[in-house]
This record gives C-alpha cells, structure tokens and sequence, in this order.
C-alpha cells in the first residue's frame, strides 16, 4: 500500500491557499439541514474531505437533501468523494495541478426540522464530530431510531457524557458498547429542561447538544461541570447558529441558554482552517524561505488562531495582514517557552514540531483531552519525537520537550491521525532523510496538503 513518504531535508518558499475549515464546513452543513423554511440554504466554501464527506452523507441519511454546486439540488450519489492526495501527487517529484484541493464548493442545502419515520444507520467513519452532533440531531427523527458508528479509533472515543445528557433532556439513547459507539439513538424529538455534563472531555459535546436544542418542546439549559475545554469551538458553533438565525446565552461557558426558536435559510461562506495554516506557518518558520498563507478570515471565531501569537512569542518573524487574510512567516531560530493549550489543543502537535527547532525546552500544558482525539496524541508524539533525538517528558496534561542539536533521520508513525502525519513530515524536512508512514490519513481535513508542500519546494516523494 502507497501510504508512507520519503521525506529529505527541504527548504520551502512561497504562498498557499488556506483549506476551508473542516469545523466549520461541519457545523454549517448540520445547521443548513435543519432549516425548514422550504428554500434552499447555500454553504460556500465548503471542504469536502473525509470527515466532512461523512457529515453530509449522514443528513442526506437523515433525509436532508445536498447537492454541489455542479450536480445539482439533491443529486448524484449519497456519497460527496474528494479527490485522493495520494492519486494527485503522483510521485510528488514534480509539483501539482496548483492549489486544486484546497480551493472550497458550494453546497445547496434543503433542510428540514423534523426527520421522517423509520431506521436507519450512520457511518462517521473517523469523524467525532460528525457522530456526536448527528447523535443528537437524530432525537428529531419523528418515529424510529438510528445507528451510529465509526471506524476502529472512533469506536473507542468516549460518547457516554453526551448520551446522559440527552437522557436528561428527555431523549431515549444507549451506547452498544461500554459508554462508546455504536450509539443508538430513538426518535421522538427533544423534550427539553435543563442537562448537565462535564466540560473537561470534549467540546464537540456541547456543540452537538446546542444545535438541535432549538427544536425542543421546552427551553434548554445546559450546566457545565467542571472546566471547559476547548471553549473557541463552541464559540464556532454558536456563531453559525446565529448565521442561521438562532440565538444562544452563553454565561461565561458555565450555562447555556437555548429557547425555542426556528433556523431560517441564509448563504453562509465557510472561513479557511486556522488549524491547517497553523501546520504551514510552522513549515514555513522551521523550513523557511518564508511561507505566506492566504485565504484566511479573521472576523468569526477560530481558536487555532493563536498560532500567530504563539510564533511572535517564540520569536518568529511573522506578518499579519487582517484584511487581507494573509498571514507571512519566515525561517527563524525560535525561543522555547511555556503553553497553556487548554483551548486549542490540536495546536499541540504544531508547537511540538516548533520545538525541534528551539533555543531551549517547550512545555506544553492543559491538553488531556489531547489523549481522547483520533489517538492519544500526547503518547504518540513523545514517542515520535523522541525519534529525532528530543529529550521529551509526557505529563499527564503535556509535554516538555528539550530539542536535539542535531536532528536525526527517522522512521516515523502517524498511528493513522491526520494531523501527527501532518506536523510529523514538516519535521522531517530539518532531517536528512526520513520515512513518515499514514499519508492515507489527510484526507481526514487537508487533502492536497502533500500538493500544497510539494509545489513550494518540499522534498516528498510516495513509497511504493
């Protein structure tokens, strides 16, 4: 199977267009099928990969109906495919057919609020998003239940704290394993009242509870216990909600205030991936030449947005350019330092790699929920990076990480997570000569990024 890279020392230069944002593609694809208004909702923009593939067949399964902007209100196959990275790179020797994979569609959205009678089964494939809000969105089928599962890693990730909470809200739910998918959701709608849950595991729990809250019988409440993680992607989910006309009360993410209320059909244009950039600019500040990033929209909330901040901090040479959306960033020593990412934790992996090529050790702190992503990435990236020489310490939340003198070569394994894949190649262009296994796994949230890194100047070539 073609599914590792050969990668050498490489110095890039030159300018990318940002992917569209895999959250956010995400959220507005669910928002727009619950619009019941009989027009038709338009996402523009919209990344189609893997994940965000697996979002659409499942409202289509739900009976939402989607189409691209080039087949039609509702057509062609219940399956929307992008385009294989491992099919468009070719040998990766000689360049691609420009920045094809990262440029969004447009997708045409007739939703509805309440889904029709019947059984049905939903594959998220590796995506937590998608199965944890389809999991409550399927409450608001009328008579019925649906399955819901996933791959090997998502059948493994925790899902029991959202089903108690659906409970709480009046909705019939049950895990088929032991507190993980598959999850069999019953119809019947969403009573509503007040639910609590905790805040330490995962966002994307109180995402999926928020956005079929509005369809409720009752108001909803939902009480937060503990600290919340994560916080700016429910701040994304919030801000698509009021895209789409409906309104949510946040006090200081402790409660949320959901009344009853209806989506209203709207265009909404998907923002391009900060946490995408994020893996660029760090290429650009370790491999450097310079890398400038465009595509880019500061106005709706993006977490992995502190990047920026976090390169100035470590002492990158970095140009921001707001309206624009562009972000510019060099090769430059970088300074060690100290990293709460408690609210960005897939910048972990991203500052990891950055400390490779720091003056001196990088702590990383606040991501235990890091370990309940497509891997524990905490584990995995000690081990890896341990490869290259680093001195790493795991803690239970983090990292500390003191940076070799020299990088070794490597044999390195993503354990099939998109973004260790990523981060683990842009590393291995400071090595000689170094193997990177998993290239399968982009397809996750960046498919032309072998496209993208090659035709800047990488040196990767595809494994026979």
């Amino acid at each position: 199977m073609r599914d590792s890279v050969e990668v050498r020392r490489s110095r890039i230069d030159g300018s990318i267009v940002c992917p569209p944002s895999k959250s956010y593609t995400h959220r507005a694809i669910v928002v727009s099928s619950l619009v019941d208004d009989g027009k038709a909702s338009i996402v523009r923009n919209a990344l189609l990969a893997r994940d965000t593939n697996a979002t659409i067949h499942g409202c289509r399964v739900l009976g939402s109906y989607i189409g691209l902007e080039d087949d039609g209100y509702g057509g062609g196959s219940s399956r929307i495919t992008s385009s294989s990275t491992r099919d468009s790179i070719g040998n990766a020797s000689g360049g691609s057919e420009g920045n094809r994979g990262s440029r969004g569609r447009m997708l045409i959205v007739y939703g509805r609020r309440e889904f029709t009678l019947g059984y049905r089964e939903i594959d998220a494939e590796n995506s937590g998003t998608t199965i944890r809000i389809l999991a409550a969105v399927s409450a608001l089928v009328k008579e019925g239940s649906t399955l819901l599962y996933g791959d090997s890693s998502l059948n493994r990730r925790p899902m029991q704290p959202l089903l108690d909470a659906l409970k709480q809200l009046g909705v019939q739910c049950r895990s088929l394993a032991d507190g993980t998918p598959p999850l069999l959701i019953n119809g019947h709608g969403i009573e509503g009242g007040e639910a609590r849950i905790t805040g330490s595991i995962s966002s994307q729990f109180i995402s999926a509870l928020l956005i079929p809250s509005v369809y409720a019988r009752h108001d909803v409440v939902l009480s937060i216990m503990g600290e919340q993680v994560s916080r700016p992607y429910i701040d994304s989910t919030i801000a698509v909600m009021r895209a789409f006309s409906a309104r949510v009360d946040n006090d200081d993410y402790k409660h949320y205030s959901i009344a009853r209320q209806e989506y209203k059909h709207t265009n909404f244009t998907v923002p391009g991936d900060f946490s995408s950039a994020a893996i660029m600019l760090a290429a650009g500040a370790l491999a450097g030449g310079s890398v400038r990033v465009e595509g880019l929209d500061f106005t709706l909330p993006q977490g992995d947005s502190r990047i920026v901040d976090i390169l100035r901090d470590m002492g990158a040479r970095i140009h921001v350019d707001t309206g624009r959306g562009m972000v510019h960033v060099e090769e430059s020593m970088l300074d060690g330092g100290a990293f709460n990412l408690a609210d960005t934790p897939d910048l972990l992996p991203v500052v990891a790699i950055l400390a490779l090529k720091s003056k001196g050790r990088v702590e990383i702190r606040g991501v235990t929920h890091a370990r309940f992503k497509e891997t524990d990435r905490i584990a995995n990236l000690a081990r890896e990076l341990s490869k290259f020489g680093a001195v790493v310490k795991e803690l239970d939340d983090g990292l500390i990480i003191t940076p070799p003198k020299v990088l070794k070569n490597a044999m390195l394994e993503s354990y099939d997570d998109h973004r260790l894949f990523m981060v683990l190649c842009i590393a291995s262009m400071l090595t000689e000569h170094s193997i990177v296994r998993g290239l399968s796994s982009v397809d996750v949230s960046y498919p032309s990024f072998l496209d993208d890194l090659v035709r800047i100047g990488a040196d990767v070539r595809i494994i026979d």
